[in-house]
């Protein structure tokens, strides 16, 4: 996979034209850019080519829409570049506000508004946004927070969150992996980090598989936790 400073997650099903568009203006300004499917090497895995794609880039530019809202691979996309320490630059192309899952890692972030239509007035604003983020320091990953064993018990201590063996939670890793490749690993740690149950705990990881055939078959099939 080349390497490629900026990645553009969008919503396949709806903004393709937008975003292959967008891609031909800002690589015309001598800024390179990896987007799906063009960029997935023939032979590869798709999940495991966006993985690795997210982990090399410096920036995400999100082309942000009501189906970009509402994509789960949008979702886990801005969810795995906030774990790697990704700026993300939310290009608005549509007057909405993001869901509450998308919000809490785009908290702090730069949008830029490109509604309403025509989108093209707006990318020579998004290239200067780009080269700015381009010249300064990559963000540091996101970190875990680490209480002091002298400090007092404040809210993130105080909270209850079930307790789950390490084999458990890396077969759970391979479980979720079926049905959302490589990103499962991250939706496992993110899960585990805050469900207060099992229960809890398999229906916040279900939530990220697109399909709800598929979402029952792997509460099904993941019966064996709650009697762990």
């Amino acid at each position: 996979m080349a390497r490629s400073d900026i990645f553009v997650s969008y919503c396949t099903n709806s903004d393709r034209d937008v975003a292959h568009d967008l891609v031909a203006y800002v690589e015309s300004r001598g800024i390179e850019c990896w987007i799906a499917p063009r960029d997935v090497q023939g032979g590869m895995e798709w999940a495991e080519e966006i993985v690795n794609a997210i982990t090399v880039a410096k920036v995400m530019v999100l082309i942000f829409s009501a189906s970009a809202n509402n994509s789960p691979q949008v979702h886990r996309e801005v969810m795995l570049a906030a774990h790697r320490g990704v700026r993300v630059v939310p290009f608005r192309i549509e007057d909405i506000a993001p869901a509450a899952s998308l919000e809490y890692f785009l908290g702090g972030h730069q949008w830029l508004d490109a509604f309403p239509p025509p989108v093209e007035p707006h990318y020579p604003k998004l290239v200067s946004c780009l080269n700015a983020l381009l010249s300064t320091p990559t963000n540091p990953p996101a970190r875990q927070d680490t209480p002091s064993p002298a400090a007092g018990p404040g809210p993130r201590q105080m909270h209850q969150r079930v307790a789950v063996e390490a084999k458990n939670l890396r077969r759970l890793e391979s479980e979720l992996a079926v049905y959302i490749g490589p990103f499962a690993r991250i939706a496992v740690q993110r899960a585990a980090a805050v469900a207060p149950s099992v229960n809890a705990l398999l229906e916040a990881l279900a939530g990220e598989i697109d399909s709800e055939p598929d979402r029952r078959k792997f509460l099904a099939g993941c019966g064996w936790l709650r009697g762990a």
